[in-house]
């Protein structure tokens, strides 16, 4: 049997993080949950507190063609990061880039890769071409479709694994002329 261990991100429940590695941990699966620290001020001290460096998520090595209903059913688990059904794993070299960081000592602290008004291109799926304005609503990532003529939008959902980010060189040449609107925005 030729096990091809890989690295998939899992999403979980909010606050979860640690309780779901330690459960993924005694089921026999590695896990990994990078931590950072944040100082944390009340009326009374500071303190430093540690937090998971990407809220919402546990990182899991196992083979996705062996059975994987176990890390579903592990209470707190939402769901393994896919594209379509189909999980996506992460390179190890990610992985092992993340740990090298955070042995390091250097402080560090999360950042989203996508920032509000950064414009995007959408990569894959039904959407792909299509460049815009990324915006987050209400914590979920939206494609906004405009008809600039009547000045009206349309909201759709959209994976942020299916966008990413255009280069500066690429934003000169697709950012419209003043006046002009975009077409499409990702929200």
């Amino acid at each position: 049997m030729n096990m091809q261990l890989m690295w998939y991100a899992i999403e979980v429940a909010y606050k979860k993080e640690e309780a779901v590695a330690e459960a993924l941990e005694k089921k026999c699966y590695e896990s990994y949950l990078p931590m950072h620290t944040v100082r944390k001020v009340w009326s009374d001290r500071i303190k430093a507190v540690p937090m998971p460096l990407f809220s919402g998520y546990v990182f899991c090595h196992f083979d996705i063609d062996q059975r994987w209903l176990p890390i579903l059913t592990t209470p707190g688990v939402r769901q393994i990061v896919s594209v379509g059904k189909v999980p996506v794993a992460i390179p190890d070299s990610e992985i092992e880039a993340i740990r090298a960081v955070i042995h390091s000592g250097i402080p560090l602290a999360p950042a989203d890769m996508l920032q509000e008004g950064m414009p995007v291109l959408v990569t894959r799926g039904p959407f792909s071409g299509i460049e815009g304005s990324f915006l987050r609503y209400q914590g979920r990532d939206r494609l906004i479709l405009s008809i600039t003529l009547i000045r009206r939008s349309v909201l759709v959902e959209i994976d942020r694994a299916l966008v990413e980010p255009l280069s500066r060189s690429t934003q000169a040449v697709s950012r419209p002329r003043p006046g002009e609107a975009r077409e499409f925005a990702v929200s």
